[in-house]
């Protein structure tokens, strides 16, 4: 039966190297959690901790009411997938599913009846049989990938763990097995947690979303939430592209505008109190936040890239403020049926949507805009 996780004050060292310093989750029963980060921010390293392989420094991790601290790894009912698939080269797809169930001493029938079962859900029953081209070695990878998944699943675990299961796997493949994957986890109801530093990935088969570096989450929310208002420059950044830039708060007439370093100026409703005039600041603005118009931010063109669908632009603001940390434009204007498509040296007007632009303090380290729940800084 799929439980609750809870993680309280979760403290984690290897030797005196502090990985997590106090982190606290609630996830909730059936649930689709992702723990999203760059690599070593100690995603991985509290799903180890959830899983019993990792020890415990401080703090408690509870299944539904039950500590689970000092349990060990196979009493705590989990299934486990691996970014290596880890299924057995020797044994055929039926004999690898089988395996946990086998080791749980359950009647044969019981057993074909639940692999039946699973092998169906995901996919690969026409992989069974005992032949040597449906031996796993010689299945693709995202065929692997599938009855690593069912593997996990046909033990009826409390909880799924999943560490970086797309990521041995090229991109089209990337693409069905993680609507594979979310649409299994919701067939089957299982509580799971998930690793990985794909953005896109974590946005696309989320129900929410844990953005964590240097072993502190920065943000914890629902895709479409932590996209569109991040609680901090990082978060902004790193899910997404966000164009960056210098500005000021002006107060006038107990109306609140955000100033960009040429002076143009956008009326915002929706900042927090704690605003103050004159304040500095940093503006983000993405990519689909931008629109080609009369007024607004004058840009030179720096370099133009064709991308298919869309042309890629960097730009440069102003004389000596270049948006090039991350794609800076990636918009067509319409006009009829023809697209325009812009040059190197030509000169734009761009506006930003001033209801969908993010703020920051001048730091970067929280959000002023109201209502945006601040994670750490």
């Amino acid at each position: 039966m799929s439980v609750a996780i809870n993680v309280k004050n979760v403290v984690k060292k290897f030797g005196n190297n502090v990985i997590i310093p106090g982190m606290s989750i609630d996830i909730k029963n059936g649930e689709f959690f992702t723990l999203l980060g760059p690599s070593g921010c100690g995603k991985t390293t509290l799903l180890r901790m959830i899983a019993g392989f990792n020890s415990i420094e401080g703090g408690e991790i509870y299944f539904d009411d039950k500590m689970i601290n000092d349990m060990p790894a196979h009493k705590r009912n989990i299934g486990m997938v691996f970014q290596s698939y880890a299924i057995f080269p020797h044994m055929t797809v039926r004999e690898n599913v089988e395996y946990g169930l086998k080791l749980r001493k359950i009647s044969k029938a019981e057993i074909k009846e639940k692999v039946d079962n699973i092998l169906d859900v995901v996919k690969i029953s026409e992989y069974q049989e005992r032949l040597p081209e449906r031996l796993p070695e010689r299945l693709s990878g995202g065929q692997q990938q599938r009855v690593a998944l069912a593997r996990a699943i046909v033990i009826h675990p409390s909880v799924l763990l999943m560490d970086e299961p797309l990521s041995n796997l090229d991109a089209k493949l990337r693409l069905e097995m993680r609507s594979a994957i979310r649409d299994i986890q919701k067939k089957v109801g299982i509580t799971t947690v998930y690793v990985t530093h794909d953005q896109e990935e974590a946005l696309a088969i989320s129900d929410r979303i844990a953005v964590i570096n240097k072993g502190v989450i920065q943000q914890l929310g629902k895709p479409h939430d932590i996209y569109a208002r991040p609680s901090n420059q990082f978060v902004a950044t790193f899910i997404g592209y966000s164009n960056l830039f210098k500005g000021k708060i002006k107060i006038e007439d107990n109306n609140k505008y955000v100033v960009f370093r040429n002076g143009y100026k956008v009326l915002m409703k929706n900042l927090s109190d704690e605003v103050k005039d004159n304040q500095e600041i940093i503006i983000a603005v993405r990519p689909e936040e931008f629109s080609i118009s009369d007024e607004g931010i004058k840009v030179k063109v720096k370099t133009s890239t064709f991308l298919g669908k869309y042309n890629n632009y960097e730009i440069i603001v102003g004389e000596d403020e270049i948006v090039s940390d991350m794609p800076a434009l990636e918009f067509s204007q319409d006009i009829g049926h023809a697209a325009v498509i812009y040059n190197v040296g030509d000169e734009l007007t761009l506006k930003p949507n001033s209801e969908k632009i993010n703020i920051f303090t001048e730091n970067g380290a929280k959000s002023l805009i109201k209502g945006v729940e601040v994670y750490a800084e």
